[in-house]
């Protein structure tokens, strides 16, 4: 229980502190942002701060911090110590910078952020790799909150029919939220989002103070939930990856320009950026807390599907209709991810293709390959729930990839800038060894493993710590030479 409550205090604490350091590496200044200096009416345009915060929190804050970290409390206590530290020295740390460098640069996309540090060559690569990982994240996101509606609306159809009755709506507003500017859907609908995620979060909080108050073993390793924890997964690599979202994410990378060409001034960066974070950290507490407490309750819920101790936690410690408030909550983070998701694709390929997105058209023709493929993946996904759980596993693999590479780019950015490139080279060298770690051991008679090289964790160890090694120094020396132009 102190665990919990204190890494809830030290992610308070890390903002004030820690976030207030970066912010001085960084050195926000009074320069015009690209909201002010390049408004074109639809994706660049002033948006006043509280929204900001909003669509920030409501972009980066998917599925992650609810369900991945309901799957990742079965590592047990250590959650409640590793989740702050890491959004405090990493998650945080990554938001922050990366988006000041499109803040700094006009609104500039992650790929392009990651051309100017490493040159043209990994640019060509990534490019491709960002696009792949966001149809990922857009065909997940329409799959999961799809499915929570079909089993949640009392609706007399047949389940195939009712989830892709559900998939379809959402898809439409995806691709409404896409094509349109940015502040005729996505900034009227956000501050009734984030109401709904707010109200969620809080009463979850306060029900479990509450228990646990009286029940304090609800958020300890009971016996009955040492039986049912990850004892044949190592938590480095294995926890960094379940939680996606929760420490650090590299999504929230292709997410943050979406802001930084609405926010009005650079010292709004700090509360929006690291901030956010902070707030998704205390998010991703609140839910392993959760689920903590209900695999304790119910040890059997450790053996099914996520969702289902989803549900059963907020039944059980909020009751039917404060809990059905609850599960829409955790909907709108799954589609407020998946929208935005969209739009960074859009605007990602717009960048590369050197299309303007003023057009109306423009933005149609470059919105629609992207549709396609999301509509095949989608039908890929539910021919079986194994397809959907490769879905899953890879995303969030390569999502961490998506993590450790922005982190290094941010070092290089900070060496140009003669600044201190340690906050974004140790965390980025330490992802870098949990990917490359995670892919050499990996392998499916590992339970929830995609397939990788199956190496001995020993090896696997020894080759990701040699190759992490030789990415910092290649990192360094890049940080010595002039940006590519």
């Amino acid at each position: 229980m102190f665990l919990f409550f204190g890494g809830i205090l030290a992610l308070i604490i890390g903002y004030f502190t820690y976030g207030r350091f970066i912010e001085r590496l960084l050195k926000p200044d009074n320069r015009p942002t690209p909201a002010l200096a390049n408004n074109d009416g639809v994706d660049t345009l002033p948006l006043p701060q509280w929204k900001n915060l909003l669509i920030q929190l409501l972009n980066i804050a998917g599925v992650g911090p609810v369900i991945g970290v309901i799957i990742g409390i079965k590592f047990g206590v250590k959650c409640f110590w590793i989740i702050p530290l890491g959004c405090i020295l990493g998650g945080a740390v990554h938001d922050f910078i990366s988006g000041f460098i499109s803040l700094r640069n006009g609104g500039i996309n992650l790929p392009e952020q990651t051309r100017r540090a490493f040159g043209n060559l990994y640019h060509r690569i990534y490019v491709f790799f960002v696009a792949i990982l966001l149809l990922l994240v857009v065909a997940v996101f329409v799959n999961i909150p799809a499915k929570l509606l079909a089993s949640t609306l009392p609706l007399p159809l047949a389940p195939s029919t009712l989830f892709w009755l559900m998939a379809g709506i959402v898809f439409i507003y995806y691709i409404a939220s896409t094509i349109f500017p940015i502040d005729l859907i996505i900034g009227k609908v956000y501050p009734l989002f984030g109401g709904l995620l707010l109200v969620g979060s809080l009463a979850m909080l306060a029900s479990l103070t509450w228990h646990t108050l009286s029940d304090p073993t609800l958020l300890t390793e009971t016996a009955a939930f040492t039986k049912g924890m990850f004892h044949d997964q190592p938590v480095i690599p294995c926890l960094f990856v379940t939680i996606a979202c929760g420490i650090i994410s590299g999504f929230h990378a292709t997410q943050s320009p979406i802001v930084a060409r609405t926010i009005r001034h650079e010292r709004e960066a700090r509360l929006t950026y690291y901030g956010m974070m902070i707030a998704e950290g205390i998010i991703a507490m609140i839910w392993a807390a959760a689920g903590m407490a209900i695999y304790n309750l119910y040890p059997e819920l450790m053996s099914a599907a996520p969702t289902l101790a989803l549900t059963r936690s907020t039944e059980h410690f909020l009751g039917h209709t404060v809990g059905l408030v609850t599960i829409f909550s955790v909907i709108i983070l799954a589609i407020t991810s998946g929208d935005t998701a969209l739009r960074s694709l859009r605007l990602t390929l717009a960048e590369h293709f050197k299309l303007p997105q003023a057009k109306f058209t423009n933005r149609v023709w470059i919105t629609l390959p992207p549709i396609l493929c999301t509509v095949a993946l989608l039908a890929w996904s539910n021919r079986s729930a194994q397809s959907f759980e490769w879905l899953w596993k890879y995303f969030a693999w390569g999502n961490q990839i998506l993590s450790a590479s922005t982190l290094m780019m941010c070092a290089v950015w900070l060496k140009r800038q003669k600044e201190c490139p340690w906050v974004a080279l140790i965390p980025g060298t330490f992802m870098t060894f949990v990917v490359s770690s995670f892919i050499l051991w990996s392998h499916p008679s590992h339970a929830g493993c995609p397939y990788g090289f199956h190496l001995p964790l020993p090896i696997a160890y020894s080759i990701a710590g040699i190759f992490s090694l030789l990415c910092a120094v290649a990192v360094w020396r890049l940080g010595n030479r002039p940006q590519v132009d």
